[in-house]
């Protein structure tokens, strides 16, 4: 034991360098691990917790004011049931700043027990303070606000409301959680609750009024079935709209499950390149201490004890990793700024936080334990005697290859060091591989970069070619057409959307008109062609999935009782609604509706336009009677994604620095027994230390050329699962620029020669004796 602690200590101190590599790759890796959980939890721990504490519904069905919705809460599979709520549809302005919203208000006496709105500021209702002239206190009617509505509109409580149909201003009271779907403008409208008493003053007309029941389930998996009952019993014309627990959820989860995935990748990808790297680091040190070993084992050492020697020292390197990474992110996890530090202060306060912040650094240095095991067995295998490969190895003759290449006055430096480098291929193939996963992870992340770059710089491409959306409640649409087109540096698109129930009747989509036939909407197509005749259409590959449709087929489905028949021409880029959209143009939407007229305008800005020039000036020409909003783009709420992946990259630098710290001492070891032959030959210190350099280089160039070609390939297919699997559609990839591959190769290069050249320069300086004796 005492020359076994002795032993490690002499390691230590020869690897300083390449210890503390590993120790802060091990450490980036359980940071990316951990960072990835929190993240996975916050994306939906939110809205399941806010579920659980409501008795959240697995279905909301709306209806006409006249369906029996009640004798939904009969079906077999109900377990429980919240309202029905008479409802109304209307528009609300905030009375200071001008926000507006689309709200469903629902008259409620008293909190539901099923599906509860959570306050979260404010309070509930209160008959004897919120009932307006009914009130025997008097004072304004009060009203509830769902706090996704709430944010748009920057409400919050004892603000003053302007609705439409309702003589008087209602009082912000209250803001409250709820497990449905989220407010989106011009998709989703909010949800807000009032007493029945204030309902009743509204004057909307019949279209704008309905009911709305909330289904709590006994099976969460029946919510398909649950939809198809609802259905036959009360009549696909008497439905205006469905929405599940499914879709809440996956709302609720948005982008952060595609960081969480990203987070995940990277860092399990990033364990498998460092435990690679500690193997192959394990390997070089076993051949280059076979007399050190075989000496332990002269002097008592059993081969178990040779391997835990090895594995020992590795694993404290992996150990010390772990603990340092999940120190950080206990300690700073929650100060980072963004959703990050909001995402690991809600993880801290989950039941299995506390298990699984020590088993995900246990399991990755159990990883990276398990992958050097093997290369540490060996070292148990070297004999007690040493064999005599150094005399062996410094025999070996020059293939007629390289004495032609010599013959050429090539520089001997690149013949001896392509030689050195491959004229053992197996374990210059494994170092190749070693060297190249990183990089090619590398290159994946900066495949992420340049797709976020394309969304910021060509939204156009990406299935946004609208860079604003205009609407007024108070302009007739051909004063709005006028306005819109003494607007320059736009060009206006008029658009409609409907609610509609798909074939089977198991949930709605989004039905959307854009264009006419004389001036379509410049969709983004990925496959088929653009929508151009009449009920033609494109739809998006959310939509194609939840059909399991595809190009070419006609689809049918219901808009209040009315049939539409579409020919799906083409698929589109559709980041809204999770890709569940089917675009046609509002001449088609008429054809069911004669009276149908636009909603909206989409706007699309000339090149150069500014959006914020473009909203102002449209704002100020029409007094504050045209509403324009920016279209969100996905890349603004993912700016968090370049800090992730500058921190990846790091992590994969420190690895790749590993690997070639392996590399540089495989070739020092190698060219160490050679040196006398190659002073013996003529070649000078300076020669001899740059074909250790070069040797090194070749390894390099010849990882990072198939790793970055992989990487390209790698991102690509990867970026364009995350977009068919989110709805999206695939097409949305951008593949680093050229230029950018160029520099990735050029970096490990100079990074090669640069870690090589000063242990290459101290072999040259030892002295001739040292290079016959074996170089140890």
């Amino acid at each position: 034991m005492r020359a076994a602690s002795r032993w490690a200590r002499a390691h230590l101190r020869a690897h300083r360098a390449e210890a503390v590599l590993i120790v802060l790759a091990t450490a980036g890796i359980t940071v990316s691990l951990l960072l990835a959980t929190a993240l996975f939890a916050y994306a939906t721990d939110p809205w399941q917790r806010v579920f659980t504490r409501s008795a959240g519904a697995h279905v909301w069905i709306h209806t006409k004011a006249d369906a029996p919705a009640a004798s939904l809460a009969g079906l077999d599979e109900v377990r429980a049931a919240s309202g029905p709520f008479a409802t109304v549809r209307t528009t609300a302005s905030l009375r200071l700043g001008g926000a507006k919203a689309t709200l469903e208000l629902r008259g409620t006496p008293s909190r539901p027990g099923v599906a509860a709105p959570q306050v979260v500021a404010g309070r509930w209702l209160d008959p004897a303070r919120d009932a307006g002239g009914v009130s025997p206190r008097g004072g304004r009617p009060g009203i509830v606000l769902d706090s996704s509505v709430a944010r748009a509109m920057w409400a919050k409580p004892g603000d003053s409301l302007a609705l439409g149909g309702f003589a008087a201003p209602l009082r912000v009271v209250g803001i409250a959680d709820t497990a449905e779907a989220g407010f989106h403008a011009g998709e989703t409208p909010g949800v807000a609750w009032v007493l029945p008493g204030t309902l009743a003053t509204s004057k909307a007309g019949p279209e704008l009024r309905g009911r709305t029941i909330g289904l709590r389930l006994a099976d969460p998996q029946d919510t398909d079935y649950v939809v198809q009952r609802a259905v036959t019993r009360l009549g696909a014309d008497q439905i205006t709209d469905v929405s599940t627990w499914r879709q809440a959820k996956a709302e609720a989860a948005g982008d952060n499950q595609l960081l969480g995935r990203l987070l995940g990748l990277f860092g399990l990808g990033a364990l498998c390149a460092t435990a690679l790297a500690v193997g192959g680091a394990i390997s070089t040190r076993v051949h280059g201490h076979l007399r050190d070993i075989s000496v332990l084992k002269a002097v008592g050492c059993t081969p178990g004890q040779v391997v835990r020697m090895f594995l020992a020292v590795h694993l404290g390197f992996a150990l010390l990793g772990g603990a340092l990474g999940a120190l950080l992110t206990q300690l700073l996890g929650p100060l980072a700024p963004g959703r990050i530090g909001e995402a690991l202060a809600l993880w801290q306060g989950l039941p299995e936080h506390a298990w699984l912040s020590a088993a995900l650094p246990a399991g990755a240095v159990v990883f990276i334990g398990s992958a050097t095991w093997l290369a540490a067995w060996r070292a148990g295998r070297v004999p007690p005697v040493p064999a005599g490969h150094a005399a062996v190895a410094s025999g070996h003759r020059a293939s007629g290859s390289t004495r032609r290449a010599l013959g050429l006055h090539i520089p001997p430096a690149l013949v001896l060091g392509w030689r050195a480098a491959f004229h053992r291929p197996l374990r210059a193939s494994a170092a190749v591989a070693r060297l190249a996963v990183p990089l090619l992870l590398i290159t994946i992340a900066l495949g992420a970069w340049a797709t976020l770059d394309r969304f910021t710089a060509h939204p156009e491409s990406v299935g946004l070619p609208a860079a604003l959306t205009a609407r007024s409640d108070t302009l007739g649409d051909q004063q709005l057409r006028h306005l819109l087109a003494a607007q320059p540096r736009v060009t206006a698109y008029p658009g409609a959307e409907v609610e509609a129930l798909v074939p089977g009747q198991t949930g709605t989509i989004t039905l959307r008109g854009l264009g006419t036939g004389a001036h379509p909407y410049p969709f983004t197509v990925a496959e088929g062609r653009a929508a151009r005749g009449p009920d033609e259409a494109v739809a998006g590959q959310g939509l194609l999935d939840l059909l399991d449709a595809q190009v070419g087929d006609w689809v049918r489905m219901t808009v209040a009782g009315q049939p539409h028949v579409l020919h799906i021409v083409g698929r589109s880029i559709e980041p809204s609604d999770s890709g569940r959209v089917i675009s046609t143009g509002l001449d088609t939407l008429r054809d069911g509706a004669p009276r149908l007229r636009p909603d909206f305008y989409n706007l699309v800005l000339h090149r150069g336009a500014d959006r914020a020039a473009v909203r102002d000036a449209l704002t100020n020409a029409s007094a504050g009677h045209l509403e324009v909003r920016e279209i969100p783009n996905p890349a603004d709420q993912l700016t968090i994604v370049r800090a992730v992946i500058i921190g990846l990259i790091a992590v994969l630098v420190l690895i790749g620095l590993a690997e070639l710290s392996a590399t540089v001492a495989a070739a020092v070891r190698d060219r160490g027994r050679d040196l006398l032959a190659l002073r013996a030959v003529g070649l000078t210190p300076r020669q001899i230390a740059a074909v250790i350099v070069a040797a090194t280089v070749f390894i390099t160039l010849t990882a990072a050329l198939p790793g970055t070609a992989l990487g390209v390939c790698a991102a690509e297919w990867l970026i364009n699962l995350q977009g068919h699997t989110s709805g999206w559609g695939t097409g949305i990839a951008q593949r680093p620029a050229i230029s950018t591959l160029l520099l990735i190769n050029a970096t490990a290069v100079l990074a090669a020669a640069t870690v090589s050249l000063p242990p290459a320069v101290r072999a040259v300086r030892r002295k001739l004796v040292d290079s016959a004796d074996g170089f140890f």
